[in-house]
């Protein structure tokens, strides 16, 4: 009786539990690999970028993603590094240099869907490291290690000095002065390029002005929008055959392209007397950036003096400080809306005698 009872529990209790498959093993149940590790030297540091992962090893969707461990190791030689293996919870042959919490990351940067930490640990020039990062969730489950990521730690240009710029219509002339040394003190062993990065503010973001690196310390970037300001900064890059290693950012510059172009004069100038006033009618300007016009009037054998001290929106208006028995001749101009207004050529005469 006793044994019948116990069968008859467990068996209550398994046609209970809700069960509608079967289980899913745990190790499908671990975040997926992070898969586009890469890394950049910049100044005096190795700086390694990620996307953080989405799903878990099963597909299913990783909802409490928690943090990133850092693994480096140092390679002797160029062969194939060590392989990196994951042993409860660690990558076995290398040392962990970072562990990265997504609810404070700092110092790594966590951005949207991207993360990136500079690492700056007992670093030494010319050698080589080989990164992994491994991925956790919110109780500890570890990813497999992202692929392994070779760097070789070059000394990085110092960056660009008196960079410099030179707004015209439409675009901005740049200017710096090439780097002479390395961070480690040395010359560079190879001409250098420059990237030139251009943003909206201050702070950024910034982004590269050309697709790329420029081989020659000016630029003119093209194709802006005048009257809207943008922050520009440089910084030196050093191409070697075992990898490269890029400046920080220079001093960050700011430029405004200015509007140089008049506008077109107003056209079909007519001046109709009366005994008191003198009416006057223009077509528009066809641009579609005047802010108004210009009216201005001279009397026979005087210079032109102007009558309305700033602009009118209007393509009519009436002169009434007239003297009857004068002549007097008008002309019309357009002023835009630019910074720096500029103002269109004079229209064609038109000239009006007051009866």
């Amino acid at each position: 009786m006793l044994r019948a009872g116990i069968a008859l529990l467990v068996a209550l209790t398994l046609l209970g539990c809700g069960k509608k498959g079967p289980p899913v093993a745990p190790e499908r149940r671990i975040p997926s690999a992070v898969s586009d590790l890469s890394a950049v030297v910049e100044g005096r540091a190795v700086v390694l970028t990620w996307s953080k992962p989405g799903t878990r090893a099963d597909g299913t969707r990783l909802k409490d993603l928690a943090a990133f461990r850092i693994y480096r190791r140092e390679e002797a030689g160029n062969g194939e590094p060590k392989p990196a293996m994951l042993s409860w919870g660690t990558v076995v042959g290398y040392d962990e240099v970072a562990i990265i919490r997504l609810a404070d990351p700092t110092p790594a940067k966590a951005e949207g869907p991207r993360v990136s930490w500079a690492d700056r640990d007992t670093l030494t020039f010319g050698r080589r490291y080989v990164y992994v990062v491994t991925a956790l969730d919110s109780i500890g489950r570890s990813s497999p290690p992202s692929s392994r990521l070779v760097v070789r730690f070059l000394a990085a240009p110092h960056p660009p000095d008196g960079l410099t710029a030179k707004a015209g219509e439409g675009e901005v002339r740049l200017g710096w002065s090439p780097p002479s040394l390395l961070v480690d003190g040395s010359p560079p062993p190879t001409p250098l390029d420059y990237e030139l990065l251009r943003g909206r503010s201050r702070e950024g973001p910034f982004q590269p002005v050309a697709p790329e690196p420029i081989a020659t310390a000016e630029f003119t970037d093209r194709g802006l929008e005048n009257e809207q300001t943008y922050y520009y900064a440089v910084r030196a890059v050093r191409r070697d055959p075992s990898g490269s290693a890029r400046s920080q950012l220079s001093a960050v510059i700011a430029a405004t392209p200015l509007d140089l172009t008049p506008p077109s004069p107003p056209a079909n100038l007519v001046a109709v007397p009366s005994e008191t006033a003198v009416r006057l009618a223009w077509n528009a300007s066809p641009d579609l950036d005047v802010a108004g016009y210009i009216i201005y009037r001279a009397a026979p054998g005087a210079d032109f003096v102007r009558l309305t001290p700033t602009p009118i929106p209007t393509t009519t208006y009436t002169d009434r400080a007239v003297g009857r028995g004068q002549t007097y001749t008008y002309v019309v101009t357009a002023v835009d809306r630019a910074s720096r207004a500029n103002e269109s050529q004079r229209s064609a005469p038109a000239t009006a005698a007051v009866p």
